[in-house]
Protein backbone atom coordinates (compact mmCIF):
# COMPACT_ATOMS: atom_id res chain seq x y z
CA UNK A 1 0.00 0.00 0.00
CA UNK A 2 1.23 3.50 -0.82
CA UNK A 3 2.33 5.76 2.04
CA UNK A 4 1.78 9.19 3.48
CA UNK A 5 4.82 10.03 5.57
CA UNK A 6 4.58 12.54 8.41
CA UNK A 7 8.16 13.79 8.42
CA UNK A 8 8.70 14.53 12.10
CA UNK A 9 8.64 12.62 15.35
CA UNK A 10 7.36 15.63 17.30
CA UNK A 11 4.35 14.66 19.45
CA UNK A 12 1.02 16.20 18.35
CA UNK A 13 2.66 17.74 15.28
CA UNK A 14 0.96 19.78 12.60
CA UNK A 15 2.66 17.45 10.12
CA UNK A 16 0.65 14.53 11.43
CA UNK A 17 -2.54 16.61 11.31
CA UNK A 18 -1.87 17.52 7.67
CA UNK A 19 -1.02 13.88 6.88
CA UNK A 20 -4.33 12.74 8.38
CA UNK A 21 -6.15 15.43 6.37
CA UNK A 22 -4.57 14.11 3.16
CA UNK A 23 -5.46 10.54 4.11
CA UNK A 24 -9.09 11.50 4.78
CA UNK A 25 -9.40 13.46 1.52
CA UNK A 26 -7.85 10.63 -0.49
CA UNK A 27 -10.25 8.14 1.10
CA UNK A 28 -13.17 10.40 0.11
CA UNK A 29 -11.95 9.94 -3.48
CA UNK A 30 -11.73 6.16 -3.14
CA UNK A 31 -7.95 5.97 -2.66
CA UNK A 32 -6.42 4.40 0.47
CA UNK A 33 -2.92 5.24 1.62
CA UNK A 34 -1.23 3.95 4.74
CA UNK A 35 0.04 6.61 7.15
CA UNK A 36 3.54 6.38 8.57
CA UNK A 37 4.10 8.69 11.51
CA UNK A 38 7.70 9.03 12.60
CA UNK A 39 6.39 8.54 16.12
CA UNK A 40 6.50 4.85 15.05
CA UNK A 41 10.25 4.89 14.42
CA UNK A 42 12.43 3.01 16.90
CA UNK A 43 13.78 5.49 19.45
CA UNK A 44 17.29 4.12 18.87
CA UNK A 45 17.10 4.38 15.05
CA UNK A 46 20.53 5.98 14.81
CA UNK A 47 22.24 3.00 16.40
CA UNK A 48 19.88 0.13 15.62
CA UNK A 49 19.16 0.62 11.91
CA UNK A 50 22.07 2.36 10.25
CA UNK A 51 24.97 0.98 8.26
CA UNK A 52 23.46 -2.34 7.29
CA UNK A 53 21.92 -3.13 10.65
CA UNK A 54 18.20 -3.83 10.86
CA UNK A 55 16.09 -4.02 13.99
CA UNK A 56 12.87 -5.99 14.02
CA UNK A 57 10.93 -2.79 14.74
CA UNK A 58 12.36 -0.95 11.74
CA UNK A 59 12.04 -3.98 9.47
CA UNK A 60 8.25 -3.67 9.75
CA UNK A 61 8.53 -0.06 8.58
CA UNK A 62 11.02 -0.99 5.87
CA UNK A 63 8.56 -3.56 4.51
CA UNK A 64 5.89 -0.86 4.23
CA UNK A 65 8.31 1.39 2.34
CA UNK A 66 9.34 -1.39 -0.04
CA UNK A 67 5.69 -2.26 -0.76
CA UNK A 68 4.76 1.33 -1.63
CA UNK A 69 5.01 2.67 -5.16
CA UNK A 70 3.90 6.21 -4.31
CA UNK A 71 4.48 8.50 -1.34
CA UNK A 72 3.22 11.79 -0.01
CA UNK A 73 5.83 13.41 2.21
CA UNK A 74 4.59 16.01 4.70
CA UNK A 75 7.77 17.90 5.58
CA UNK A 76 7.85 20.55 8.29
CA UNK A 77 10.46 23.28 8.38
CA UNK A 78 13.16 22.72 10.97
CA UNK A 79 15.89 25.35 11.16
CA UNK A 80 15.43 26.47 7.56
CA UNK A 81 15.34 22.93 6.16
CA UNK A 82 13.90 19.51 6.76
CA UNK A 83 13.92 17.56 10.04
CA UNK A 84 17.01 15.51 10.78
CA UNK A 85 14.78 12.53 11.58
CA UNK A 86 13.56 12.54 7.96
CA UNK A 87 17.13 12.34 6.65
CA UNK A 88 17.94 9.64 9.21
CA UNK A 89 14.87 7.68 8.08
CA UNK A 90 15.97 7.94 4.44
CA UNK A 91 19.49 6.84 5.40
CA UNK A 92 18.15 3.85 7.36
CA UNK A 93 16.03 2.61 4.44
CA UNK A 94 17.53 0.10 2.03
CA UNK A 95 19.30 1.82 -0.85
CA UNK A 96 18.44 2.00 -3.68
CA UNK A 97 15.35 -0.21 -3.72
CA UNK A 98 13.32 1.67 -1.11
CA UNK A 99 12.64 4.64 -3.39
CA UNK A 100 14.14 3.77 -6.79
CA UNK A 101 11.81 4.75 -9.66
CA UNK A 102 8.88 5.35 -7.33
CA UNK A 103 6.79 8.54 -7.21
CA UNK A 104 6.27 11.21 -4.56
CA UNK A 105 4.27 14.33 -3.85
CA UNK A 106 5.76 16.88 -1.46
CA UNK A 107 4.00 19.14 1.02
CA UNK A 108 6.01 21.67 2.98
CA UNK A 109 4.68 23.26 6.14
CA UNK A 110 6.11 25.95 8.33
CA UNK A 111 5.25 28.52 10.95
CA UNK A 112 6.82 31.27 8.83
CA UNK A 113 6.03 32.78 5.46
CA UNK A 114 7.49 30.26 3.07
CA UNK A 115 5.99 26.90 4.02
CA UNK A 116 9.36 25.12 4.03
CA UNK A 117 10.37 26.09 0.51
CA UNK A 118 14.06 25.44 1.25
CA UNK A 119 13.38 22.12 2.93
CA UNK A 120 11.38 20.82 -0.03
CA UNK A 121 14.06 21.92 -2.46
CA UNK A 122 16.69 20.15 -0.36
CA UNK A 123 14.56 17.02 -0.18
CA UNK A 124 13.96 17.18 -3.95
CA UNK A 125 17.72 17.09 -4.51
CA UNK A 126 18.01 14.03 -2.28
CA UNK A 127 15.07 12.36 -4.06
CA UNK A 128 16.70 13.03 -7.44
CA UNK A 129 19.84 11.26 -6.20
CA UNK A 130 17.98 8.01 -5.65
CA UNK A 131 15.56 8.38 -8.59
CA UNK A 132 12.43 9.07 -6.57
CA UNK A 133 10.30 10.94 -9.11
CA UNK A 134 8.90 14.07 -7.47
CA UNK A 135 5.59 15.36 -8.76
CA UNK A 136 6.08 18.88 -10.16
CA UNK A 137 3.24 20.38 -8.11
CA UNK A 138 4.64 20.93 -4.64
CA UNK A 139 2.64 22.64 -1.93
CA UNK A 140 4.10 25.11 0.55
CA UNK A 141 1.83 25.82 3.52
CA UNK A 142 2.99 28.87 5.50
CA UNK A 143 1.67 29.90 8.92
CA UNK A 144 0.42 26.34 9.40
CA UNK A 145 -0.65 27.07 12.98
CA UNK A 146 -3.30 29.47 11.62
CA UNK A 147 -4.32 27.24 8.70
CA UNK A 148 -5.62 24.28 10.73
CA UNK A 149 -8.76 24.31 12.84
CA UNK A 150 -9.32 22.22 16.00
CA UNK A 151 -10.38 19.17 13.96
CA UNK A 152 -7.27 19.28 11.75
CA UNK A 153 -9.06 20.73 8.71
CA UNK A 154 -7.88 23.69 6.68
CA UNK A 155 -9.77 26.85 7.49
CA UNK A 156 -9.01 28.58 4.17
CA UNK A 157 -11.08 27.63 1.13
CA UNK A 158 -8.14 28.64 -1.06
CA UNK A 159 -5.83 26.19 0.75
CA UNK A 160 -8.45 23.43 0.55
CA UNK A 161 -8.77 23.97 -3.21
CA UNK A 162 -4.98 23.98 -3.69
CA UNK A 163 -4.57 20.77 -1.65
CA UNK A 164 -7.48 19.16 -3.51
CA UNK A 165 -5.79 19.95 -6.84
CA UNK A 166 -2.56 18.34 -5.65
CA UNK A 167 -4.46 15.27 -4.45
CA UNK A 168 -6.19 14.89 -7.83
CA UNK A 169 -2.85 15.17 -9.62
CA UNK A 170 -1.28 12.67 -7.20
CA UNK A 171 -4.02 10.12 -7.90
CA UNK A 172 -3.28 10.38 -11.65
CA UNK A 173 0.51 10.50 -11.19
Amino acid sequence: MDLIISGTNRPDSNSLKVAKYYQKELESKGVSLDLLSFMELPSDLLVSDMYGQRSEAFQLIQDRVLAAEKFIFIIPEYNGGMPGVLKSFIDACKFPESFLDKKAALVGIGAGRHGNLRGLEHFTGIANHFNLHVMPMKIYLPSIHTELDQEGNFSSDETKAFVDTQIDKFIKY
